[in-house]
């Protein structure tokens, strides 16, 4: 094998789902629709909030952007698994394996980023409902969503780098359907602690912190309810609430299973059945979650619906 940057591999092995060999094809058809259903019903939502004057709000303005963030993180593992398993080859070269990274990474740091926007959102909505469009202006909203890119990018791109400077010597075969940064890690033969340190620190930036500002603001939510006597408005506002707590349970849940209790060395195939789920099953589920729960946007399907069956040709 030829030598790429410290690593003397030049590719890697996915060894993919603990699976029996009979059933590969149940789960092909099962992880192709679930990907499908990701993208068509994630751009339907995105195409719902573009041409409904009423879902042109700052929480749908997020939800859009999240909608999209789903559909490319899973777009980074999910086509790249149905064609191993279709052409029954392993291989990921190393450039691939490392650019698979980042953008996994990168997307779902932004995931993590929006879903704490669209909280400050809803906590905004309810607990100062007389100042939100003065809070909520449209240049808060693209700067959060700015800040959340660039944050993203250097959470990503910090751990990149530090990858390539380590290196895989001996065994190349990785024991997952994607190139997760945990199981590069232990497949290194050079000295991880920086890594983990900063996987560690950066860990509280992109993930703790946010997931410690989404409760807070459901705190000051929670607070005001009980308060407050409830307004039209602020019942509203409430409706969405529980759309975003049932994402934001999903994704940190699959997180915290995966991440803060990973399973042992010899046993890895819990982290890899947890991963299908954050990677396939919670961006999928996003778009049942916001239409089934939210009355805003049952209506703008019932409208978009209306509007093409009964046009005139």
């Amino acid at each position: 094998m030829k030598k790429d940057n410290q690593s003397s591999v030049s590719e890697f092995l996915l060894l993919g789902l603990p699976m029996w060999t009979e059933k590969q094809g149940i789960y092909y058809t099962l992880f192709l629709a679930m990907y499908l259903t990701t993208v068509l019903g994630n751009l339907l939502i995105m195409l719902l909030v573009r041409l409904d004057s009423r879902l042109h709000t700052p929480m749908y303005f997020f939800l859009s952007h999240l909608a999209f963030t789903d559909i490319s993180f899973s777009s980074v593992t999910a086509p790249k698994m149905l064609m191993n398993m279709q052409t029954q080859s392993q291989s990921i070269s190393y450039a691939g394996c490392i650019s698979q990274l980042y953008f996994f990474l990168f997307w779902g740091d932004l995931d993590s980023f929006l879903l704490t926007s669209m909280a400050y959102d809803r906590y905004v909505a309810i607990c100062h409902p007389l100042h939100y469009t003065t809070i909520m202006s449209q240049n808060l909203c693209f700067l959060l969503v700015i800040v959340s890119w660039l944050l993203s990018c250097a959470s990503a791109l910090l751990h990149t780098l530090l990858l390539t400077h380590l290196s895989f010597r001996g065994d190349n075969a990785l024991p997952h359907f994607f190139c997760d940064l945990s199981a590069l890690l232990k497949l290194s033969s050079s000295d991880t602690t920086v890594n983990e340190l900063v996987i560690f620190t950066v860990g509280v930036v992109v993930i703790t912190l946010p997931l410690i500002c989404i409760l807070v603001s459901y705190g000051h939510i929670g607070a005001t309810i009980l308060k407050v006597p409830l307004t039209k408005g602020i019942c509203k506002a409430l409706s969405t609430c529980g759309s975003h707590l049932s994402v934001v349970s999903l994704y940190y849940g699959a997180i915290i299973g995966l991440y803060f209790f990973p399973s042992s060395d010899n046993s890895n195939d819990k982290d890899v059945i947890v991963a299908v789920l954050y990677t396939l099953l919670t961006p999928m589920l996003n778009p049942f979650i916001y239409s089934l729960r939210n009355r805003d946007m049952k209506g703008a399907l019932g409208h978009l619906l209306n509007k093409g069956l009964f046009s005139p040709c």
